[in-house]
């Protein structure tokens, strides 16, 4: 074993070191305004890490890439800015992949950076470490885009482009990816090349469009606007409108709270019941904002409209897919709705009653989960006003929580509602609180979404975060248990040995307790934020609810060891 003094440790680590295209890779992102990436340092990607430090730029080590993607999503929702992750070349891009098909499918903003093989070593399949038969390929499969680069310049250029796309199109996935070689070289690149370009010019808004749909919101007695993903920028501009036409506002999952949901024109995150999408339909003109419209935000085949469609989006191919718009407009929707109001009377209109489409709502959300709705709304009512609530494909969230919290502010609900992934809310949390260390940050999910990531409490204890995760344990895949028994299949794999979660979180460093009884579930939460650090409030539905958990196998004669 070597030993190397601390004078030559010292010294090593102070010595000056070449401007690798690595590095001017990093200067352009860090000069976008990015401060923060996620990922873990491999043997390929250290000219990336290197110079994290002196360009200000801090590091969060998940403890898997695609906790790493997660992450960078929930600290891009807080910033306005994208996610970046600089995961290895192989088997740690791969590990990011789920979370690049998240990104393409919610219309997040991610940037993937990452090493390849050298130029040359393409396809020849002689077994060197990390080898990939076409990881650009791979990867462009599912992301907006992919590019292998050939130089510093590239790379640099491809930076450029990837925030091109993420301030004036649709945010969406990018990768670049840079061959070791390349990675590792000079760049030879002026610091000029290396600053962020000005902002481009959006799509020209179409003004005759917008004098036609102002025409028919204004004929319109019964106007509705529904609000997606793509409208959470534009809070300001889609109140102004909803009170301009006295119109109620819902939103889609991905647009939850852009509208205060404490509004009276709110309907709150509401478009996947009956009720709901009722209003909607029922309207004389439609707006919607942002949205396509999905069957996962709506859990209908289609969103129906008895009346004319006006349609805003960033992008044309999104104004007639899945409801056909009678107009469609192409811009940024901040800056259309602008225009809109611009077009439209100004004189006030009589507010809606919407007092039974509220009742028919709640109703229904009370009908499909009672339990797990009594559930949610104790916990939604233990919740900081500002709080970030990170959750997961988990029917607490889903079924309840999602309908029952009322948010002032978008992207404080981070969730993926189309593409459905487990093991997304525990990293995203840790994203939204790096991000937001002035925001209470919270994570509520089931037990196995929770096991997808549990190994992100150790990120989360060693970046020194305030974060309370709320484990709702139904014994373990409960609705597929369900779908199970509705096809007339005896269960399996779905019954699921629960670890002792308190004791869990403290052996991660955290906090951890039990409770059995919905009466205490709003004290440990309070007292769980008011106490800081890692904390983990374990609750299982069945000590709740009085109900047996699912059959599990009898570990009883399992002996200590």
């Amino acid at each position: 074993m070597s030993i190397v003094s601390s004078e030559q440790t010292a010294a090593e680590s102070a010595a000056p070191y070449a401007d690798t295209a690595g590095r001017a890779v990093m200067e352009t992102i860090r000069a976008y305004g990015v401060t923060t990436i996620f990922g873990i340092p491999g043997t390929h990607n250290l000219e990336l890490y290197r110079p994290l430090a002196d360009l200000g730029i801090r590091a969060v080590t998940n403890r898997h890439e695609q906790g790493s993607g997660y992450g960078a999503d929930g600290w891009a929702q807080q910033t306005g800015l994208p996610g970046v992750v600089i995961t290895t070349s192989g088997p740690g891009l791969q590990n990011a992949m789920s979370a690049i098909g998240t990104a393409f499918c919610e219309s997040r903003p991610l940037l993937v950076v990452s090493p390849g093989v050298p130029r040359g070593e393409e396809f020849r399949d002689v077994g060197t470490l990390h080898e990939t038969k076409d990881a650009s390929a791979m990867v462009g499969a599912i992301a907006e885009w992919s590019r292998r680069v050939s130089s510093a310049a590239e790379a640099v250029d491809a930076v450029h482009d990837a925030f091109a796309l993420f301030r004036t199109g649709r945010p969406r996935p990018v990768h670049i990816e840079i061959p070791l070689d390349v990675l590792e070289a000079p760049a030879d690149l002026p610091a000029g090349a290396r600053a962020a370009r000005p902002a481009a010019r959006g799509e020209r808004i179409d003004r005759d469009a917008v004098a036609r749909a102002a025409r028919l919101i204004a004929a319109a007695r019964n106007p509705v606007i529904v609000a997606g993903g793509g409208a959470t920028r534009a809070s300001r501009e889609v109140t102004a409108l909803a009170e301009r036409l006295s119109a109620p506002v819902l939103t889609t999952l991905n647009g939850k709270a852009t509208l205060d949901e404490r509004h009276p024109l709110s309907l709150g995150a509401n478009l996947r019941l009956a009720a709901a999408r009722e209003v909607a339909e029922a309207a004389d003109v439609l707006i919607v904002l942002g949205s396509k419209l999905g069957a996962a935000e709506l859990w209908a085949p289609a969103l129906e409209a008895r009346g004319p469609v006006v349609r805003v989006d960033v992008s044309a191919a999104q104004l007639h897919k899945n409801l056909e718009a009678a107009v469609g407009i192409v811009g940024d929707c901040a800056a259309v709705v602008d225009e809109l109001l611009g077009a439209l009377p100004s004189e006030p209109r009589s507010q809606p009653d919407l007092a039974a489409a509220r009742a028919a709502i709640a109703a229904e959300t009370h009908e499909a989960a009672p339990e797990t709705v009594a559930l949610a709304e104790r916990i939604a009512a233990a919740l900081p006003e500002d709080a970030i609530v990170a959750g997961d494909s988990s029917q607490i969230v889903y079924l309840a929580l999602a309908n029952v919290v009322r948010q002032a502010q978008p992207h404080s609900l981070l969730y993926t509602p189309t593409y459905a992934t487990l093991g997304y809310g525990l990293p995203a949390a840790i994203g939204a609180r790096v991000a937001r260390p002035d925001r209470p940050v919270m994570a509520v999910l089931g037990d196995g979404a929770l096991m997808f990531s549990i190994n992100e409490l150790a990120t989360a204890v060693e970046q020194g975060l305030d974060l309370t995760i709320v484990c709702v344990d139904n014994g373990g895949y409960a609705e597929i248990r369900q779908n199970e028994v509705d096809r007339g299949i005896q269960p399996i794999g779905v019954d699921l040995v629960q670890p002792d979660w308190a004791a869990l979180a403290v052996a991660f460093g955290g906090a951890g307790r039990r409770v059995d009884a919905l009466d205490d579930v709003g004290d440990a939460i309070r007292g769980a934020v008011a106490k800081g650090g890692v904390q983990l409030i374990h609750i299982p539905q069945a000590a709740l609810t009085g109900h047996a958990a699912p059959a599990r196998r009898d570990d009883s004669s399992k002996e200590d060891s």
